[in-house]
């Protein structure tokens, strides 16, 4: 549980590692953005003193070249020169198709307007020009650029974060499959062996009717070691009654659990609950869920099977008395090495979620759960 919470924060970490640089990004060029708007207000300004000084100048002692580099040292700052009646005189830096377009001038103007109040030109007369302007593209760009900054470092984050992933989700399918065909071969030998001994004690000793219940244990564990030798390859799955293979491992378990251990079916006994499954692995499936349930509750208690169709898929509900789950774990269950018993490796359920969802292409969930009333775990095998 310790390893979830670590990867947890570390996640946490990057994702506020990436907003950290974000709005640090985003306050400097703020700050850069405020700079250059106070330095484009300037020039607009100048623009419009150079501008009135050129109406008024007179011919012979004006300098009309050093007011006519201020004009046009403009490149940048987009500005539209009107009259008292707000007729356009002339513009600058401004888009050929808006110069081009009275109504799409007029929309600029408009724009301009909102966005600075107009620098008002006295040309003498009583009459007075005004100059209007807004922020440059360069400027307007810069605005931009910290949140695309942001996307390009969450973007990176998300790629590395799917990449890790990927790689421990393939180192963990080697583990599996490794550790998997291991076991089924270790247990290959012992499980011969065995169902030899148990051969020879049937022919002499037939009066023994305990050797029914040791044939029993001894197929259960060749039906454990084809589980995990399936594990890692794609099993073949058959058309079968799932209410029969329910039923097998309930008469199993019936005999080696405590009789404080009650279950209860509830099913619709006229559906026919047939579903395309690998028995062997779909059985280990419901002998994984049985058994939390056991340990949930303690050895005392009662687990209620429910088994119906719904919309053509086969749900199966196992409820039981035990001591919940939190809520905050619901997901967590499911991963390899999640475990609140002292003992276990807390692999049965991640495992039953494997071969539901990637072998059965069904869905394994925690319906429901209350700490201290029970839990419900539900099945589904779609039709």
């Amino acid at each position: 549980m310790d390893i979830y919470r670590k990867r947890f924060f570390l996640k946490l970490l990057l994702l506020l590692f990436a907003v950290a640089i974000g709005f640090g990004s985003l306050l400097y060029t703020q700050s850069l953005v405020k700079l250059l708007k106070n330095e484009e207000k300037k020039k607009a300004a100048l623009w419009a003193e150079a501008t009135r000084q050129l109406v008024n100048v007179s011919l012979e002692s004006g300098d009309f070249d050093f007011l006519f580099s201020v004009i046009e040292g403009n490149n940048t700052v987009p500005v539209i020169l009107t009259d008292d009646n707000e007729h356009i005189i002339s513009t600058r830096n401004l888009t050929t198709a808006i110069e081009g377009d009275s109504t799409a001038m007029r929309r600029e103007l408009n724009r301009m307007k909102e966005r600075n109040e107009p620098i008002m030109i006295d040309i003498g007369d009583g009459s007075h020009n005004y100059i209007y302007y807004r922020e440059s593209v360069i400027l307007r760009k810069l605005v931009l650029y910290p949140f695309i900054q942001l996307g390009v470092v969450l973007l990176f984050i998300s790629i590395a974060y799917m990449a890790f992933s990927a790689s421990r989700i393939a180192e963990q399918n080697q583990v599996w499959v490794g550790l998997s065909k291991e076991t089924a071969h270790q247990l290959g030998t012992p499980v011969s062996s065995l169902s030899a001994w148990l051969e020879l004690f049937e022919n002499r000793y037939p009066e023994i009717t305990e050797i029914n219940d040791i044939s029993a244990d001894v197929e259960r564990l060749s039906g454990i070691a084809e589980r995990f030798s399936l594990i890692g390859s794609k099993p073949k799955l058959k058309l079968s009654d799932v209410r029969m293979v329910v039923i097998n491992v309930i008469t199993y378990f019936r005999k080696r659990l405590p009789s404080t251990i009650d279950f209860q079916f509830d099913e619709d006994s006229n559906a026919e609950l047939n579903a395309y499954v690998n028995v062997i692995l779909f059985g280990w499936v419901i002998e994984n869920l049985i058994k939390n349930s056991v340990d949930a509750m303690q050895g005392t208690g009662v687990i209620r099977i429910i088994m119906r169709k719904e919309y053509g898929n086969v749900v199966i509900d196992i409820e039981d008395n035990g001591r919940g789950i939190p809520k905050k774990d619901y997901k967590n269950i499911f991963k390899p090495g999640f475990s609140t018993r002292e003992r276990g490796w807390g692999l049965g359920l991640s495992l039953s979620k494997r071969i539901i969802e990637e072998y059965h292409n069904g869905r394994i969930y925690v319906k429901s759960s209350e700490p201290g009333k029970g839990t419900t775990m539900r099945v589904i095998l779609k039709k």
